[in-house]
Formats: structure tokens, sequence, C-alpha cells
């Protein structure tokens, strides 16, 4: 089903000054024109996430209740087959992410035209930059929690069918979010972030309904609520090819193992500069020896 003539024509997301000025630095809201898009008919979901449960790495989903602050690795198992979940989303408390929607080629084509929208509304060059892109669809079940997190990725979350509240945190808030915790994210934790309750009320809050979306910065904390109905969301995320911050970070959770206390990056370029060489040059020794290791 390919993108309709109006998409394509007016554009997907709508001119916004705040790319240009907040992109990869501060949350914001936007317009876009994907709301009631055929592509996101629950049939052709349906359909979608069949294809998709081929791979496993290609869709995930759990169901049941959760808390704002619970890990990812506490999550309830659901053993329904992704088919039947759907089929009774509305009352299953479920969460479904299909990953890597950009396998199928209507959804290639709608990520390639955010992509350059993206890229023309923020002002920037990202082709050099980006290592990886995604077209990831989130179908949610009312009232259901995404538990708070961080991401290695910068998000541009649009909202398609239903509603949701995303609270989106400052990540250079070091309340919020200390220093140990992104170090341990970039070295060994997907979900270090620890909320804390007593801080919410530093959250930006983003009520989205259908043609409406929210940019998350790179390492931004957030949560999301949805609202009394079943929610459809396409997130456009994207990985950078530099690694230099996540780099530092990782250095200094090694050194704060060792019982150091390191300096936060980007407080000097030379030490940044050195701390990620050193931890590139000790993980390739590291490698090394598996390798050597793994082959006797």
């Amino acid at each position: 089903m390919p993108i309709s003539p109006a998409a394509s024509a007016n554009g997907v997301i709508l001119e916004n000054e705040f790319f240009s000025r907040n992109f990869d630095r501060e949350p914001f809201a936007f317009e876009h024109n994907l709301a009631g898009h055929p592509l996101f008919d629950p049939e052709h979901l349906l359909r979608l996430a069949r294809q998709m449960s081929a791979d496993p790495r290609d869709i995930y989903y759990d169901a049941g209740d959760v808390r704002i602050d619970q890990r990812w690795d506490q999550t309830p198992v659901c053993d329904l087959p992704i088919d039947e979940l759907l089929q009774r989303i509305e009352t299953a408390g479920a969460w479904v992410v299909l990953r890597r929607a950009e396998k199928h080629p209507d959804f290639a084509a709608l990520l390639d035209a955010c992509m350059d929208e993206i890229q023309a509304l923020s002002g920037r060059d990202m082709r050099a930059s980006i290592k990886l892109r995604n077209a990831i669809v989130f179908i949610n079940s009312p009232n259901r929690i995404s538990t708070y997190h961080i991401d290695r990725e910068c998000n541009c979350l649009l909202q398609i069918r239903g509603t949701k509240k995303v609270s989106v945190f400052d990540r250079d808030d070091r309340d919020v979010l200390p220093d140990a915790e992104v170090e341990r994210f970039w070295a060994v934790d997907n979900n270090s972030a620890v909320y804390k309750p007593h801080l919410e009320n530093r959250a930006r809050v983003f009520e989205l309904t259908p043609g409406r979306g929210v940019h998350v910065p790179v390492n931004a904390p957030h949560w999301v609520q949805n609202g009394p109905e079943v929610s459809v969301s396409l997130s456009i995320n994207f990985h950078y090819h530099d690694a230099l911050l996540a780099d530092v970070y990782r250095a200094n959770y090694w050194l704060r193992r060792l019982g150091l206390r390191p300096a936060p990056p980007r407080r000097s370029p030379l030490r940044d500069a050195v701390k990620s060489a050193l931890y590139r040059s000790a993980r390739a020794v590291h490698t090394t020896a598996r390798r050597l290791v793994a082959s006797r």
C-alpha cells in the first residue's frame, strides 16, 4: 500500500521552528499528517505483525500490569501468538513493538520520507552521520504504561491512533539522571536509568493525539502513559556513527569501578579523546583475547 499522495505532496512532518533550534538538544512537540493513514489500519497492521513474527528479532510483545519504575527484565511474559494478542488488544494490557517495519516496502518509503524531512527541518546533513535507522510501530492496549528508560537512539514519535502522555526529562539534569546511570547504560545495562518519583514534576509532559508527535533526544529519560483507547504510534529513530561520547561514558564506568571519580564528558576535549582511545584499545585487546581462547 503506497504512501498517500496527500502525505507525499504536503510532507509527513509539518514545518516547525523547534526542529532547527532544539533537535537532539531538547524535547519538543510537532505535527504530522499520518493520522488515519491506511498503512496503520488494524487489518494491515495485523498482516504486518504476522509477517514480522517469522523473525523474533523483528517483534516484541508482552502483556500485563507494569509500573513506571519496572525494569524490562521484570515485564510479564506473554505466550499468546501475536495475531491472537492483537485481536484481544482492547483488553490484553499489551505492549506490542514491530521493530523493523521498514522491511516492508511501504514502511521503507515512509521512513525515507520522514528522514528526508527531519534532515531538512533540522538544517543538518545527517546522511554521513547515521549508521542505522528504523521505523518502529507501537501498538498498545488502553491505559498501558511504557516504563521509564533512556535510549541510545534519536527519536521522533508520531501518534497515529488513540492518545498518550509522554513525560520527558532533561538528560542533563544530574539529579534525574546521574552520571553513574548514564555510564552503566552505555557500558553494561540498557535499563540502568532509575525512576525517581519525587522528581516527576521536572518532566515535560506532551499530550499526543492523532496528528501530533514529540521529539525525544538521545538519552533523554522518559515514560509513557496510554490513554483510554488502543494506541498506534510510529517511531522514526536512528543511531549515530559518532561513538566518542558513548566511549567516554564506558571508560568512566570502568574507572568508577576501580574506585576513581572520573570527570564527566564534554569538560575537556583532550581528556575525552584520550579516554575514548584507551577504551577502544582495551576493548580491542579483550576481543582479541576472547577469540584466541575460543579458537583453542
